[in-house]
């Protein structure tokens, strides 16, 4: 299946896990976030979508901003995880580890009554 045609209601529940695990490799901002989801198959995800998400991980702490400037360019906004937020990604990645093994246990039974026609 291509990225592009992954329900997007299963992008918006699994997005914040993986911009999280993104940023536990260290500060990013915005459009090399974007970058590296769609480099690992979710498609490509817009700014509307992706700094909405961003602004609420700052809300409740789990991410702080720091403008830098650009290599002869304007600025651009980074993103850190906090210690908090550190916590929170591994937390939040192991809770999705847990819930798609227990839908993957039910959709590799709708592939296995499949092909047992």
């Amino acid at each position: 299946m291509d990225a592009d045609e992954w329900p997007s209601e299963w992008l918006r529940g699994v997005l914040g896990v993986c911009v999280l695990r993104a940023l536990l490799d260290g500060p990013s901002y915005g459009y090399a976030i974007t970058r590296r989801l769609a480099a690992a198959g979710l498609g490509d995800v817009k700014g509307g979508t992706l700094y909405p998400l961003l602004a609420r991980l700052e809300e409740a702490r789990y991410v702080e901003v720091e403008w830098r400037a650009g290599d002869g360019g304007p600025g651009r906004k980074y993103f850190a995880l906090t210690d908090q937020g550190r916590t929170h990604a591994r937390s939040l990645a192991a809770r999705w580890a847990a819930f798609t093994a227990i839908t993957r246990e039910l959709t590799d039974g709708a592939l296995e009554h499949h092909r047992g026609r």
